[in-house]
Formats: structure tokens, C-alpha cells, sequence
């Protein structure tokens, strides 16, 4: 992979990203701005919400469902930009899945009924979805095996700058403009990303190790079959991978959605809507992404993923249990989103170097997005549960468990830090 990367022998701690070349530079921050990007157009919806049900009269139930089936609809959207990422290349995809969430965010802001907003944000959720999928193979395919953790993990971290993003346009419009337009507004700035996907096709290059696969595949005349993952030699790795990202998911979902009513209504502290709480979150969040990505790339993938999901662990079970104030829950906030978001970094790297390059971005994208279509559902167990226990109780259960599952798959599957990708 030389066009992209140049190989240093230096050691400080950022060498990784002064290796790359031109072309590598590129390729990092095209996919970092995409997913910041993707997080922007993904989180402007919940803080639109409020002014979402005002507008249209409609429910929490249907606001819910519009959530839910953004969600599946990504879980579908993954997979299926994973093949094509696979038979079209990364970078193409790439484009592809950015044009269509812009457009749909962007259409979203003329919907004029429930029905209009969730075909708008179930469409958006296909490309939400894709962005991911074809984005963190493609970082991982042109940056060196030493250094592959950090930076997929470092893209990562965009999620917490586009979500930064979300909550500052949202505060300029929503104090400038009535409530009815500045919703329409946050979904029209949306289409801003389709601007990225011109300049992804005209400056970032394939893997090199992906047109090698290429190569190969059709000199041989060999077809790839997207069943390949689940062959009896790729089962069991496909099916941990699917249940690690369950765990990581599912625990998200569970803390992120009912933590802010639980601390609300039955902690009855009242600093939750407020500016400060969330920005202590999502600085968490940004840190706790770049102490994985590093991490990842110091004591190795599966210790990571352990050491945050036990972080996480604990972390709930303080939230839900222990005697907190407005003050000490402010500071907690940052753990919350350090372990809850940190968790993620590496994924891509680990994810990446599970699969061959035939079947990668398929593997890659079935196996993160079964794992959200999955998770999705915690939201809703959650809430089910509630019937016979207490929230927090059933935030504390749910989200213990899932991240349980994480600690068991992480156990049992192989280490793969250091592993260099081959045109297999």
C-alpha cells in the first residue's frame, strides 16, 4: 500500500497520521468528515423532536416508530452497501451512500405528516447506514497494520464532532428562527454533505489491496457470493462479530434513550435539558473515542473492547443505583460518554481485519448492522419491562447484559492487532 501510505520510522504517539501521503490524508478526511456528517443528519432529528411534535401533531409513539425504523433501515442499508462496496469498489460506494442520506435529510425538512417524515428518514437511514460500511473499509484498507486501530478509530471520533455540530445549529435556529421553520431549517442544512461525495469521487483512490483483489478475482474468473460469511469456515467468526456489536449497540441504545427520562422523572434533577449536561457528553464521547483508537492499538483489540464495556458497566450501574445530585451527575456525564462512545473505536479496524478482502466490506456491513438492527429493539424492551420493575432497574438489566455480550465475544475471538491485510 505504498501510494497511500509511507512507512516512517518514527514513534511519537500522531506518526501515524505525518506517514500518510497526499493521497492517504485524503482518504482520512473525506471519511471522517463523511461520518461526521452522517452523525449530523442523524442527530438533528432528536433534537428536533420537541418542535417535530408541535408542528405535525403527532405522538411520542410515532416519534418512536420514526426512530426505530431509521434504524432497521440502516441495518439494511449497511449490508447492502457492504456488497456493493465489494463489487463496486469503496470508493464509489462511498459517494453513493453520501448523496443518499443528504437528499433524504434535505427532504425531510418539507414533510407535512407523519407518513411523509417516516418514508423521508426510513429512505435517509439506508444511506446512514451505507456511509458507515463503505467508509471504515476503505480507512482501513490504506493505513498500515501498526497504525490501523488509531486511525479508523480516529474517524470514529467524527461522530461526537458532527453531533457537536447538530446541537450548535440547532441552538443558532431555534433562538433566531419560530419553532415551526427552524426544524425545516436544521433538515435543509442536511444536503451540505453532497458536496462531499464530489469531492470523494475526484480525489480518493481505491485500496491498493482492494484492486489487487479485484485483480486476481478476475483473471481467475472466480464469482464472489456475499454467502461467503456464513461458509462453515466463516460462521463462527461471523456470528461472535455479530453479537459483539449487539452488545455494544444494545447497551448504547438502552443508556442513551431512557437514561435522560429516568434521571428526570424518577431522580427529579433538572439539569438534563440543559446545554452544559450534554456537552459534557459529547466531550466524553470525543475522548473516549480517541483513548480507544489508541488503546486499540497499544494493549489490542479485545482488551479494549473489554476494558470499555466493563467501564460502561459500571458507569450504569452508578447512574442507576447511587445516590446522585445535579452536580455529581454533570461530572458523570463525561464517563458516560467515554465508555458508551469509546467502545466503538477499533470496531472498524477489528471488523476489517476479520474478513478477506473478497468479502470484507459484506462482512463488515452485516455484521455492525445486524448488530444495530438487533440493539434497535432494546429502546423498546426496555420500556416493556417497566411494567413490572422500575426504570432504572430495567436500564441497568438491559444494558449490563448487552454489554456482557461484548466482554464474551471479545474473549473468544482472535486477536488481530498488527495483522496485515492480504489481496485474498
Amino acid at each position: 500500500m505504498t501510494d497511500n501510505y509511507a512507512v516512517s520510522t518514527r514513534a511519537e504517539p500522531r506518526s501515524w497520521y505525518g506517514e500518510l501521503t497526499q493521497p492517504g490524508k485524503r482518504t482520512f478526511w473525506a471519511c471522517f468528515s463523511g461520518y461526521a456528517l452522517d452523525a449530523f443528519d442523524v442527530q438533528i432529528y432528536s433534537l428536533a423532536i420537541p418542535a417535530i411534535i408541535a408542528t405535525l401533531a403527532i405522538s411520542n409513539t410515532d416519534v418512536g416508530i420514526i426512530a426505530t425504523v431509521t434504524l432497521l433501515a440502516s441495518a439494511l442499508g449497511g449490508w447492502f452497501a457492504g456488497i456493493l462496496a465489494d463489487r463496486f469498489g469503496r470508493v464509489r460506494t462511498l459517494q453513493i451512500t453520501v448523496i443518499w442520506f443528504a437528499v433524504f435529510t434535505f427532504l425531510s425538512g418539507f414533510a407535512q405528516n407523519f407518513e411523509q417524515l417516516l418514508v423521508c428518514r426510513a429512505l435517509m437511514g439506508l444511506g446512514f447506514g451505507g456511509e458507515w460500511s463503505a467508509g471504515a473499509v476503505l480507512m482501513a484498507e490504506v493505513i498500515a497494520a501498526k497504525h490501523r486501530g488509531k486511525a479508523v478509530g480516529m474517524v470514529q471520533s467524527a461522530w461526537s464532532v458532527g453531533w457537536g455540530g447538530a446541537v450548535l445549529l440547532s441552538t443558532v435556529l431555534f433562538s433566531l428562527m419560530p419553532q415551526e421553520e427552524a426544524w425545516r431549517g436544521l433538515f435543509w442544512a442536511g444536503l451540505a454533505p453532497a458536496i462531499l461525495a464530489i469531492i470523494v469521487r475526484r480525489f480518493i483512490q481505491e485500496p491498493e489491496v482492494y484492486t489487487a483483489s479485484q485483480k486476481k478475482l478476475k483473471a481467475s474468473g472466480e464469482v464472489v457470493r456475499i454467502t461467503e460469511i456464513f461458509a462453515p469456515s466463516m460462521l463462527g467468526r461471523t456470528m461472535l462479530l455479530s453479537l459483539m456489536t449487539t452488545g455494544a449497540q444494545g447497551g448504547y441504545y438502552a443508556i442513551a434513550t431512557w437514561l435522560p427520562s429516568f434521571l428526570k422523572t424518577e431522580r427529579h434533577l433538572s439539569i438534563i435539558g440543559s446545554g452544559g449536561y450534554l456537552a459534557v457528553i459529547i466531550i466524553g464521547s470525543f475522548f473516549g473515542y480517541v483513548t480507544g483508537a489508541y488503546l486499540s492499538d497499544i494493549i489490542g483489540r479485545r482488551k479494549k473492547f473489554m476494558l470499555f464495556a466493563i467501564g460502561a458497566i459500571v458507569t450504569v450501574v452508578i447512574y442507576t443505583y447511587l445516590p446522585i445530585n445535579n452536580t455529581l451527575m454533570l461530572f458523570l456525564g463525561f464517563p458516560l460518554g467515554f465508555f458508551a462512545s469509546g467502545i466503538f473505536a477499533g470496531m472498524g479496524a477489528f471488523l476489517t481485519e476479520n474478513f478477506p478482502t473478497r468479502t470484507r466490506a459484506a462482512g463488515q456491513g452485516f455484521t455492525y448492522n445486524f448488530g444495530r438492527g438487533v440493539a434497535a429493539l432494546n429502546p423498546t424492551l426496555v420500556g416493556i419491562a417497566t411494567a413490572t420493575m422500575p426504570l432504572g432497574k430495567a436500564i441497568a438489566i438491559f444494558a449490563v447484559v448487552a454489554y456482557l455480550l461484548v466482554i464474551v465475544a471479545a474473549f473468544i475471538l482472535p486477536e488481530t492487532k498488527g495483522k496485515e491485510l492480504a489481496a485474498d
